[in-house]
């Protein structure tokens, strides 16, 4: 099988990254669960949304952030049995590609550059399963689609819908 695995949200925390950050920039106390159904910058005063929406303009926005936990092992597993590609929107910001390739270098090193699509638009992806938090990505996907459940997401409907890594393992495995 040839599986695609998005990066923001499915590998790679950035709804965390944004709320982290956001707190410490105002002193705030904003806790995820506040945000269900939200896009991280729809939960703070609308004074304070340009900021979230540029944290991902930062130079060390995307080297930065944290692994969805159980992602490393689970990918490892899959690996071995299928062909596996990271296929992440990494032109939208200037930074992020080179620090998307330096992130999967650091924590997913068993990808190889060769098996890295970082590119804009996901319509162009060929294969037997997508993995991804956006449903504009999975709407468009001719084979399987698996929703990976984040904070913005959780509302989505009429997609095959894992909520960890060990869902993963159970549906692929």
């Amino acid at each position: 099988m040839t599986l695609f695995v998005d990066m923001d949200e499915v590998l790679a925390d950035t709804y965390g990254a944004h709320i982290e950050l956001y707190n410490k920039e105002f002193n705030a106390a904003l806790r995820i669960e506040e945000c269900l159904g939200k896009e991280a910058w729809q939960c703070v005063p609308e004074a304070h949304q340009k900021s979230i929406k540029n944290h991902a303009w930062q130079i060390g926005f995307f080297q930065d952030l944290k692994v969805i936990p159980d992602s490393q092992e689970v990918m490892a597993e899959l690996s071995k049995k299928h062909e596996v590609y990271i296929a992440s929107a990494a032109t939208q910001f200037p930074n992020s590609l080179r620090e998307k390739s330096d992130w999967l270098d650091e924590f997913f090193p068993f990808i190889p550059w060769q098996k890295r699509i970082l590119c804009g638009d996901k319509h162009i992806l060929k294969g037997d399963v997508l993995i991804d938090d956006r449903s504009y990505n999975l709407d468009s996907f001719k084979g399987k689609t698996i929703i990976f459940t984040s904070p913005h997401n959780v509302n989505t409907q009429g997609f095959d819908r894992a909520n960890s890594w060990r869902e993963i393992a159970d549906k692929l495995l």
